[in-house]
């Protein structure tokens, strides 16, 4: 089986076994720096995973402004809930730099979930857990104070970016700026509160990452 899908499949659905037949409907795309996979407000065809590279999911407000809501890299999925519903998608996907996705289409879905046992349960276990981030973190936003958001906001991100290295640290791909979009806090707190964990030996910093404990 290809590399790339069986890491998807490890991190998604573990122990899930697939067809032959059925890895292939999922075939890869390659896109260049910039170019989109899906627009804001278009009903995308298909959900992704990358496979290599990085994905920038945006949206535009009304009044122009542009918003970044993460850097999507592997095994990552995005344009699930988009896709599943058939609805518009309510952000934009834009290649970073040169990257490869595994392209789950309407057949290759709808056979997943009529035919492979614990596929459903997997994809519904996902939606859940970002769903309870989200409330957990709208909930920090409201009703607790920085410390807290901050660590409920890195939680999150490692669980979601996390890329396991061999000396027992994960690799978070993000930046200050997204760490404080999630967190709701401003760059400077979250600066603050980096450099406390760093200082404390829980946190290694780098340009755009960083790494955390397993």
């Amino acid at each position: 089986m290809d590399p790339a899908l069986q890491r998807v499949l490890d991190a998604h659905f573990p122990g899930l076994h697939l067809p032959a037949e059925l890895a292939a409907l999922l075939p890869r795309r390659r896109l260049a720096d910039g170019r989109s996979v899906f627009v804001q407000g278009q009903r995308p065809s298909a959900f992704y995973a990358v496979a290599a590279g990085e994905v920038e999911t945006r949206f535009t407000g009304a009044d122009g402004t542009v918003s970044v809501i993460e850097h999507v890299g592997p095994p990552r999925l995005f344009g699930l809930a988009a896709f599943a519903a058939r609805q518009p998608a309510g952000y934009e996907a834009i290649a970073r730099g040169r990257c490869e996705l595994l392209v789950f289409g309407r057949e290759a879905y709808e056979r997943l979930m009529d035919e492979v046992p614990g596929f459903a349960r997997a994809l519904l276990a996902e939606f859940a857990g970002r769903y309870d981030g989200t409330l957990r973190l709208l909930q920090a936003a409201r009703h607790q104070d920085a410390p807290e958001r901050f660590a409920l906001a890195l939680a999150q991100l490692a669980r979601e970016r996390g890329r396991p290295g061999a000396d027992g640290w994960l690799e978070v791909p993000a930046t200050q700026q997204e760490l404080a979009r999630l967190a709701h806090l401003s760059r400077q707190t979250v600066n603050q509160l980096l450099q406390a964990e760093r200082a404390a030996g829980r946190l290694r910093l780098g340009r755009g990452r960083w790494w955390c404990l397993k």
